[in-house]
């Protein structure tokens, strides 16, 4: 049934109007292509110039044109497959697997074709923190021909481009047919060479077909790296060749366990769409689960304080559990996982080691501990026990550079107490070492390891943590970090300006880039796609464009991106009504 109503665009609004015969109104989505700055785009790119009109045509008038190294090859094509699926997606009748729906397509606009040209220059094929993302795309128009020509470095900066071009193309909701914004020129680039979501995977269990699903969405998002909390003290669902009792042990069943064919499949699922897998085995607390098996096997109690209670004075939240720094039998163990975990991630340019919230006072009260420290000459105070940690986690360091063939990898640890005053220069090397800052926006441990040097990631949790605002966990009242970080709050946290506040200059060589972490004691699967998206996807504009601006300047756009997730599958959590989408500008305050 036609719709009495058109959009014209005024202001960079679409301005809804009845149809009156006098004025050339548009549908909602062809509006949305082309009004504004960067129409529908999101993250918002570096440069942009749309034109203001629209051409008909079908995916089956689509072909392709890679130039490309011999590497690059199967990625690009993957890529344009991925394409071609999510142009598919956007009819409203989409069902997967095919016809059906495919017989809803308007034959009559098969003529005008859609011919998409790719140039990579550089074979690489894996992302690093200095790999070139930028690229170049020009859409132009002739009589029956919309030429798209994508130039970028490499791969990773043409695959983005080939996001960007999907979100130039929308379902026109008159006739079944797709349509394209005729003229674009996009030059674009990332602000930040780290934008991350983390995943916890310990506290519940998510499904491969649940974590594709978020890479999907990170995809659609340019976020280029799913930080995988993979183990803690409630679970250890990785399954090692060759420590079967770790997931024996540690999983909740034996269906809720990664598989090593698992792993290997999600780090090509993430590789072809933009997204480096980074693993984090966290250490020397957050483990209990899955290393109970030490003692029996003969090789002494592996973790101290597993399960103890009262659990408030060893630990932050239960179950409690420690690496146990008096058995030497923990490194060999440790070298096992690492020999594992390199190969299933393999190739890993950066690996988290955890390494927050230690709890001196389970080591102190431990017999064990404190008798080796003691007779070690250690000492038992605060001091001596910060020194094992630290000669912990440069062993730990030394392990994971055998386990990677000599290679050094680039280690990332948590704010703790490691990582302040004078501990953090005494115990970790910052040339080895990027400290991700999960604390407070205002936490002067910003401005004293910028002033030391070390690269860090932002998190902070007043406003990138994803599990706030919620009712508590354990007892009642509301979560520890609470209130809820709203979109506007994760757009406008920006790293630069949290930088410059606290020491007067942006630290541009410093600051990789952020993440927003989901924890998941109050999530699972059922609710991942809600709790993440799209507050998300407002963290990766700010990490993409760095934007000058703030949320106001953004709000169409990602009332639109929201509809855009949703085709591609992701259930999305709903920012507004409807009828402000339809029409915009009269939902404000």
């Amino acid at each position: 049934m036609p719709s009495p109503w058109g959009y014209e665009c005024q202001g960079n609004k679409c301005v809804k109007e009845a149809k009156t015969g006098v004025k050339a109104l548009v549908t909602l989505n062809e509006c949305k292509l082309t009004c504004g700055t960067a129409g529908a785009l999101w993250p918002h790119p570096e440069n942009a110039t749309l034109a203001s009109t629209t051409v008909q045509f079908l995916p089956s008038g689509i072909t392709f044109e890679p130039t490309v190294p011999n590497p690059v090859s199967p990625l690009i094509n993957e890529a344009y497959s991925l394409f071609l699926d999510i142009l598919d997606r956007y009819h409203p009748h989409y069902q997967d697997g095919g016809a059906p729906w495919l017989e809803h397509w308007d034959p009559a606009v098969s003529g005008h074709k859609v011919h998409v040209k790719i140039t990579v220059r550089e074979a690489d094929t894996w992302l690093t923190l200095s790999t070139d993302e930028s690229y170049e795309l020009i859409v132009s128009t002739s009589a029956d021909t919309t030429t798209a020509t994508i130039t970028a470095a490499t791969f990773f900066g043409g695959r983005h481009a080939l996001e960007t071009l999907a979100q130039l193309v929308a379902f026109h909701e008159t006739r079944d047919v797709l349509i394209i914004v005729t003229d674009a020129l996009v030059n674009d680039a990332p602000a930040f060479p780290y934008r991350g979501l983390l995943l916890d995977t310990s506290r519940n269990f998510y499904s491969v077909a649940a974590i594709q699903r978020t890479l999907d969405a990170m995809a659609a998002n340019k976020l280029n790296t799913f930080h995988w909390h993979i183990t803690d003290s409630q679970s250890f669902p990785l399954n090692l060749e060759s420590l079967p009792n770790m997931a024996y042990y540690g999983a909740y069943s034996s269906d809720a366990v990664y598989h090593p064919q698992d792993i290997k499949h999600l780090v090509q699922y993430a590789r072809v769409r933009g997204i480096r897998l980074l693993p984090e085995l966290d250490g020397p607390a957050h483990v209990g689960n899955g290393w109970q098996w030490g003692q029996q096997q003969g090789l002494g109690e592996l973790v101290v304080c597993y399960n103890r209670e009262p659990w408030q004075q060893f630990c932050p939240g239960p179950p409690c559990g420690q690496l146990n720094l008096a058995n030497p039998n923990i490194y060999a163990v440790l070298q096992q996982i690492f020999n594992d975990m390199v190969k299933l991630f393999a190739p890993v340019d950066l690996f988290h080691y955890g390494g927050d919230e230690v709890n001196l006072n389970c080591w102190n009260t431990t017999e064990e501990i404190r008798s080796w420290m003691m007779s070690n000459n250690f000492g038992v105070d605060a001091d001596a026990y910060y020194g094992q940690w630290g000669a912990f986690q440069e062993k730990a360091r030394n392990l994971l550079t055998e386990a990677s063939g000599g290679e050094e990898v680039l280690g990332i640890l948590w704010t703790s107490q490691l990582t302040e005053g004078t501990h953090v220069e005494r115990f970790l090397n910052n040339t080895k070492y990027i400290i991700q800052i999960w604390t407070t926006a205002n936490d002067s441990a910003i401005a004293e390891l910028l002033s030391k040097k070390y690269k860090v990631i932002i998190s902070n949790h007043d406003a990138w943590y994803l599990d706030c605002g919620f009712g508590a966990v354990l007892g009642e009242g509301n979560n520890w970090c609470s209130p809820y970080k709203e979109w506007h709050k994760v757009y406008d946290n920006s790293p630069h300006a949290i930088a410059e506040s606290m020491t007067g200059s942006t630290h541009t060589d410093l600051i990789l880039g952020g993440e927003a972490a989901m924890w998941s004691e109050q999530v699972d699967e059922a609710n991942l796609d809600a709790k993440v998206w799209p507050r998300e996807a407002a963290l990766a504009e700010r990490l993409w464009t760095n934007p000058s601006t703030s949320w106001k300047d953004a709000e169409f756009r990602l009332i639109h991106h929201r509809q855009r997730l949703l085709q591609r599958g992701v259930q999305a959590e709903c920012l507004q009504p409807e009828w402000c989408r339809q029409n915009e500008g009269h939902c404000n305050i």
